[in-house]
This record gives structure tokens, sequence and C-alpha cells, in this order.
């Protein structure tokens, strides 16, 4: 079945033929790292594995890339320790080049043979990696038109960065032709359903801290239809509430105002003026001092408010039972400390009892669903590696490295 983007088509790894092909493959393994560049979570390198594994078994040759951190930040390590773990996942031999443009790459990926595969270092190395611009501008720039002049084929496996309009995310389409991985494609065909399909009601429930792109999404969803109720938790219900006009601490208001701007704060207001279907909390559990409160939404007079309530959970519960697409984004609490994470699990187990095709977004999710019972974990419809393109999608905004996919398509006639 064709792979459907924003009234597009793009080619994936059912659509070309790869056997005797040289094919660079952007990964994202970027993962967290401690002090001395150990990896604390491989869960990307896992999924990655299987595409890997995939070409060498049809007999192509892998030249695998991917970025590791920022420039200058502590994460910005080597990708050795990530070939490493690539090599262990996918069974297959996975050299590392401690290079990415220069001689030696050049050299390792002119010789690479069928089933063979290479891992090339931190392509942010290259500062072209770490600019933004058009991918027929990228697509003449040195990292492009050297590696590319080695390949046969380009696979985007970096759904997670495809937001990032960055040399290798969006250059090489252009020159070759250009498919999207199978991690990818499960990303697209799962959201594509969770957002363009017919089943109904939606249900998107909004937790967490990223006010700004909360309420971009909360605007997209809710003028455009694509939700029937959008559930507002976390600092994003709190933010709803303050757009609503409630009363809360300053310490609160001002966490608000740091984080979301006036630009935010403004399109929430503006969102509940005109009578959106944007349902916010009806009570909290709340800090103050060394104690924890049940308050209601309209009794926030001191305190921090630190995870949704009871009454809100049966009330969003509700909701979500007589949906057929549920999509989480966000914790509803403090996670991290056990008192503020009961209301993030309760909403999990309330979506995955509902019968619903379910969409989780964000690593959190992950740690949660490995707590719950078998017969719950195996209720998940999707759980989306996307952090930054999960939000771009949600809100409508185009992916840039997924629209070089469809180009290229049109441009090799790949479908």
């Amino acid at each position: 079945m064709p792979l459907e983007y924003m009234g597009g088509r793009l080619a994936t790894l059912d659509d070309v033929d790869v056997r005797g092909k040289k094919i660079i493959v952007r990964f994202d393994l970027n993962s967290p790292v401690d002090n001395g560049g150990e990896i604390l979570d491989d869960s990307r390198i896992a999924e990655a594995a299987g595409t890997l594994r995939e070409l060498c078994d049809r007999g192509a040759a892998v030249v695998a890339l991917s970025h590791q951190g920022r420039p200058l930040e502590s994460d910005f390590v080597s990708l050795e320790r990530h070939a490493s773990l690539l090599s262990r996942y996918s069974g297959v031999e996975v050299r590392f080049v401690m290079d990415v443009i220069g001689p030696e790459a050049l050299r390792t990926v002119a010789s690479l043979r069928p089933g063979e595969a290479v891992l090339l270092d931190n392509t942010r190395i290259i500062s072209e990696d770490f600019i933004e611009a058009e991918g027929t501008v990228h697509a003449r720039g040195i990292m492009v038109t050297r590696l590319s002049k080695l390949a046969n084929m380009y696979v985007n496996e970096a759904f997670s960065a495809s937001h990032r309009s960055q040399a290798s995310i969006v250059g090489f389409p252009y020159v070759l032709p250009s498919a999207g991985g199978r991690v990818l494609e499960k990303e697209i065909r799962s959201l594509n359903r969770a957002v363009s399909s017919g089943e109904r009601p939606k249900v998107v429930v909004l937790g967490g801290a990223k006010l700004k792109d909360a309420v971009r999404i909360v605007d997209y969803l809710s003028s455009s239809g694509v939700a029937d109720e959008v559930l507002t938790t976390g600092l994003v219900g709190l933010l709803f509430l303050y757009a609503r006009g409630y009363r809360l601490p300053r310490d609160v208001t001002k966490l608000l105002e740091k984080k979301g701007g006036e630009e935010a704060i403004a399109k929430a207001r503006r969102i509940v003026e005109e009578g959106r279907r944007v349902r916010t909390p009806i009570d909290f559990v709340v800090e103050v001092g060394d104690k924890t409160y049940i308050k209601p939404a309209d009794e926030l007079t001191e305190g921090v408010p630190k995870d949704i309530g009871p009454s809100t959970v049966e009330y969003f519960r509700a909701k979500m039972r007589i949906a057929r697409v549920i999509v989480m984004r966000g914790p509803a609490g403090v996670i991290e400390d056990p008192r503020f994470r009961r209301g993030t699990v309760e909403l999990v187990k309330a979506a995955l009892s509902s019968g619903a095709y379910t969409v989780f977004g964000g690593g959190h999710f992950r740690a949660i669903l490995r707590e719950l019972p078998e017969h719950l974990r195996s209720k998940v419809g999707h759980l989306s590696t996307g952090g930054g393109a999960l939000l771009y999608y949600l809100s409508g905004r185009p992916l840039p490295g997924v629209k070089a996919l469809v180009d290229s398509a049109r441009i090799f006639n790949l479908v």
C-alpha cells in the first residue's frame, strides 16, 4: 500500500530494489549518555537494527549516518559505542569509521560490498549538518555531494529527526532515489490513522511542559476538526485554566509566563474565547511545603500543582471510554516523583482499556508501559519515537525530511 503524506506519496522499502545497491541510511541513533559517554537508553539503536539487518539480508551495502547530541554539549560524542550496539542488535558486523566525509570515510564507503555495513561518525562534526536550509540547497553541499557520488540510493530511517531541515535529512533525496525506512513508515502510517482516518471520536490528551508547541497543537487539532476532544493535563492544563481566568498561585503564573510567553497565553485565551472543545482538569494534587493535598481547580490559592487529581482522572476516563482513537503526548504530572505519577499511569490504563487505537508520544510513556501488565501492554497501537517530529505532525506542520522523500519519489518515479 502506498505511503501517503500530506497529499503526496513516498516510497518505502517495499517499492525499491536494493540488491547490489550501496545505500546511505540516515538513522536517528541519538541517545542519552552519561558523563563518560556510556549510552543510558539504547532503544533507538535496537529499533534501527531491524532495518539495517533487512537491507543487508536483501543484498545491499549500508552506509549508516546519525547525529549524537549538539556541538559543545556533554552528549556530543563519537558514535563508536553506537556501532557496537548496532552490531549486537542487528547481527551484522557494523564497522565504525572516525570520519564522515574525509579520506578514510570515502575509502571505506567506496570499498563496501553487498551485505556489509559501516557507521560513519557523528554527522554534526560537519557544520553543514547543523544548519537549517532547503533540501535543494543542501543537495549542493559538500557532505551530500561527496557521499552521494559513492551511493545508489538513500533511506530516511530518522523520523524523530525529520522535523529538521539539515543536510543528512533533506539533501540526499534530491540527488538519489530515496525511500522511507521501516521505522519511519510505521510512524507515518500510525499517525495518519490517528489523525486522518474516519474513526471517531478522536481524543487527544496533551500534557507536559512544552507550552508553545502544545498550544500550537491544540489550535490546529481543535480548529481543523481533527480532534473531537482535547484533554489538557500538566502545565498545559494549567495554562488553559489561566486562559479561562482561574486564579493560580503566583509561582505558577510566573512559570507559565516564562515557558509560554505572551504569544502562547494569548493564543490559549483566543482558543477558550472561541468555545472550542478543550477540556481542563477539575482538581489537582498540590504540594504545599512537604505535604500534599487534593484541591479543586478553583481553589488553587497556594502551593504547586504537581499532578491531576482523582476527579479529573474519572472525568477524562469517561471521555476516553467512548473514543475510537486516543493520542497521548506529555505527562499529567511530575512523574519523576512517585507521589505525582498516579494521574499519568491511570490515564494510560484508561486509554489501553478503552478499546481505542492508541498512540503514545514521549519517552516517559515507554517507562510507564514497561511497568504495566502484559494484557494492557499488548493493546498499545503505536509508541512513537518522535519528539519534535511528533509535535510537528500533530500541529499540522510539514516535516521537511518526509516532504523531501515525497519530492524524491516524484523526481525518480518511484511510486
